[in-house]
C-alpha cells in the first residue's frame, strides 16, 4: 500500500512542475501547473494574481539556453515551447504598447505600464533628448517619493537615483529643480499619468529593439511600435513605415524583408540581417503580431501568415487574440470599483535601479551589481553624428520615407529624425542574441565609464555578429547614392559564400525535380495505353509523331542494350 501510494505520489510530481514568472515591480509569482497546461492558463494566474483586467497589452516573455528571447504562445503547451528542464523562469511584460495610455480604462493597468516604460528609460530602450529626459525623471522621483522636503532630500539627492544608462551631474541638477519647483503638490497617480503622456510623444515609445544590419553592413535597430515599423541608426530614426503601408513581412535564414506601398505609386523593400536564422525568426513573429494587433478592425480578419517561397520551406504563423480597437472596445464595458494597488515604492529593484537609493544597494550582492555588461552594436557610437540609412530598392521614384505623424499632431517634416542627443545603444538585456566573448573589452570599458548593470542584464546579455553586403543605395529622390563599402569579416565571407552554395543547390534541385516530372510525362505519353483526351491529342500531333520514332525508339533500344549487357555482366 505505502508502495502504491508512493509510486502514485512521484507521477502526479512528474506531471506537474513549477514555474516561477518575475513580475513588473520585481516582484515574484511561483505557481504549480500540470505538465501539458497551455500559456493561456499560466497568463491567466498572473492576471488574477494582479486583478487585471485589460490584459491584451501584456505577454509572459522567456529565454531559451541559447540566449534567444522569445513570447510564450498562449495556444500552445508550455513544456513544448520550453527549451530547458523545470522549474521555469519567465517574465512579465508590455507586449503590445497602448497608443494612448492615458486613454486606458484602469489605474491598475496605467501603473503597469508605467513600470514598463520605466524599465525601458533605464535600460536605453526609450531614448530621448535631454530636456525630455529630465522631465521624465523628475515625474519618476514625484511618484516615488512625493513632495521635496529639505529634512528628507538634502542637496544632491538626485544622483542616488539611477534614471538612464549614464547621465551628467548637470541632468542631475536639472532633474532635481524640476521635481523642487514643477511637481509639487502632484499624487503618485497624477505623476504617472503625465509621465505616461510624455513618454507617448517620444520618438522611441513603444520600441523593443531587434539588432540587425542592412544590406550595408550598418548597424541598425528594428522594431514595432503602436504606429507602425521603425529603424534606428547612430541617434536617427532613418525609416518609418506606417502599418496600413506595410503590405508583407518575409524572413528567410538571417534574411529578413519588409514590403510596402508608400502612396499609389511607391513601392519599397527594406532587407536587413539578423544574427541568427532564430532571431531573425524572432523578429519577424513580433512583426506579425504587430501588425495583426495595431493594423486590424476584427480578430476574425487575423489569417495564417507563410515566409515560404518556391526555394524555402519557411515558416507557418497565425496571430491568436485581440486587436487593438477590440480591446478598447471591451475596457469600456468594465464597471467595478478600481482595484486596490500596491505600489513598489522603495522596494528593491533588481533590474531597474532607477528607484534604488542608498541602503537598497545592500540588497543585491556586490559581485551580481558588478556585472560586466555587453553591448553588441560595436561602432554603432560612430554613428551617433551620421545619417546611415538603409539602402531602398525602390521600383519608382518619389519620397522613400514618411515620418510617423500621431493621431495628435500634423505629419513631421520628411527625412530622418534626430531622436536623441546620443546613438541609440540599448543595454543587453533587451537583445535576442548570444554574447560574444570579443565584446569583453568593449564592456569593462564601458563599465569603468559608469555605464549600470543589473541582474537582468547579467541574466539576459546577449550580443551576435549579422551579415553584410554590398548594394546599390538609393536615395529620396531614386538616384544612385553610393555603393555599401563596409569591411567584410572572414566569417562573413564564409557565411555568403554557404548562402550563395545553398541558394545554387536548392535551384538545382528544383531543376532536377522538373526534369523529372517531364521524364515522367514523356514515358506515360509514349509507354502508356492511357486514353486520356489531352494525351490522344498530343500523340496524334506530326511533330510528336516525329520524335517518336526518329529519337525516342533509337534511345529507348539503346537504353535496352546497355542495360541487357550490363546485366549479364553482372550474371557472369
Amino acid at each position: 500500500m505505502l508502495s502504491r501510494l508512493m509510486s502514485g505520489s512521484i507521477r502526479n510530481l512528474e506531471r506537474e512542475y513549477n514555474c516561477t514568472v518575475r513580475l513588473l515591480d520585481d516582484t515574484e509569482y511561483t505557481c504549480t501547473i500540470q505538465r501539458d497546461a497551455k500559456g493561456q492558463y499560466l497568463f491567466d494566474l498572473i492576471c488574477h494574481h494582479l486583478n487585471l483586467l485589460e490584459k491584451d497589452y501584456f505577454g509572459i516573455r522567456y529565454v531559451d539556453p541559447d540566449k534567444q528571447r522569445h513570447w510564450l504562445e498562449f495556444t500552445k503547451s508550455i513544456a513544448k515551447q520550453m527549451k530547458s528542464q523545470p522549474p521555469f523562469t519567465m517574465c512579465l511584460r508590455v507586449k503590445f504598447y497602448p497608443p494612448d495610455p492615458a486613454a486606458l480604462r484602469e489605474e491598475i493597468t496605467r501603473y503597469l505600464v508605467f513600470l514598463q516604460i520605466k524599465r525601458d528609460l533605464y535600460h536605453g530602450r526609450l531614448l530621448c533628448k535631454t530636456s525630455d529626459a529630465a522631465i521624465l525623471a523628475a515625474y519618476i522621483l514625484q511618484a516615488e517619493i512625493g513632495d521635496y522636503d529639505p529634512g528628507k532630500h538634502p542637496e544632491g539627492y538626485s544622483s542616488k537615483f539611477q534614471f538612464f544608462p549614464k547621465h551628467s551631474e548637470k541632468l542631475e541638477r536639472r532633474i532635481a529643480e524640476i521635481h523642487k519647483t514643477e511637481l509639487m503638490g502632484q499624487t503618485p497617480e497624477t505623476s504617472e499619468l503625465n509621465f505616461l503622456q510624455k513618454a507617448q510623444m517620444l520618438e522611441t515609445y513603444g520600441v523593443d529593439p531587434h539588432p540587425c544590419k542592412d544590406v550595408s553592413g550598418n548597424p541598425a535597430f528594428l522594431a514595432f511600435t503602436p504606429y507602425g515599423f521603425v529603424v534606428l541608426q547612430g541617434n536617427k530614426r532613418v525609416h518609418f513605415l506606417k502599418w496600413n503601408e506595410v503590405t508583407k513581412l518575409k524572413f528567410e535564414g538571417k534574411t529578413f524583408h519588409i514590403y510596402a506601398n508608400q502612396k499609389e505609386d511607391k513601392k519599397i523593400i527594406l532587407t536587413y540581417f539578423a544574427p541568427t536564422p532564430e532571431a531573425c525568426k524572432h523578429l519577424w513573429k513580433c512583426g506579425v503580431e504587430n501588425q495583426a494587433f495595431y493594423k486590424l478592425e476584427k480578430s476574425s480578419q487575423v489569417r495564417t501568415v507563410s515566409s515560404s517561397n518556391l526555394f524555402f520551406k519557411g515558416s507557418r504563423f497565425r496571430y491568436s487574440g485581440r486587436v487593438a480597437k477590440e480591446v478598447m472596445e471591451q475596457s469600456a464595458k468594465i464597471k467595478r470599483e478600481p482595484p486596490e494597488i500596491h505600489r513598489a515604492g522603495l522596494v528593491p529593484s533588481r533590474s531597474c535601479p532607477s528607484i534604488t537609493h542608498g541602503p537598497r544597494l545592500s540588497s543585491v550582492p556586490r559581485t551580481r551589481r558588478r556585472a560586466v555588461h555587453i553591448s553588441i552594436m560595436e561602432g554603432l557610437e560612430s554613428l551617433r553624428d551620421s545619417a546611415h540609412s538603409t539602402p531602398v530598392r525602390s521600383v519608382s521614384h518619389g519620397d522613400s520615407f514618411i515620418p510617423r505623424s500621431r493621431s495628435q499632431a500634423a505629419d513631421a517634416g520628411e527625412g530622418a529624425a534626430v531622436i536623441s542627443d546620443e546613438a541609440y545603444s540599448p543595454s543587453d538585456s533587451v537583445l535576442p542574441t548570444p554574447v560574444a566573448e570579443r565584446s569583453l573589452e568593449l564592456a569593462i570599458s564601458r563599465q569603468i565609464n559608469g555605464a549600470p548593470c543589473s541582474i537582468e542584464e547579467e541574466k539576459e546579455s546577449e550580443a551576435g555578429t549579422p551579415l553584410v553586403g554590398d548594394v546599390v543605395e538609393f536615395g529620396p529622390d531614386g538616384s544612385v547614392l553610393s555603393r555599401g563599402e563596409a569591411g567584410v569579416s572572414p566569417s562573413s565571407e564564409v557565411e555568403q559564400v554557404n548562402k550563395f552554395v545553398l541558394s545554387v543547390l536548392r535551384l538545382l534541385l528544383v531543376t532536377v525535380g522538373l526534369l523529372f516530372v517531364l521524364l515522367l510525362l514523356l514515358i506515360i505519353l509514349t509507354e502508356s495505353d492511357l486514353d486520356i483526351a489531352f494525351l490522344r491529342d498530343i500523340r496524334q500531333t506530326p511533330e510528336f509523331e516525329q520524335f517518336h520514332y526518329e529519337y525516342f525508339c533509337p534511345l529507348r533500344r539503346w537504353v535496352t542494350c546497355k542495360l541487357r549487357w550490363f546485366g549479364e555482366l553482372l550474371i557472369k
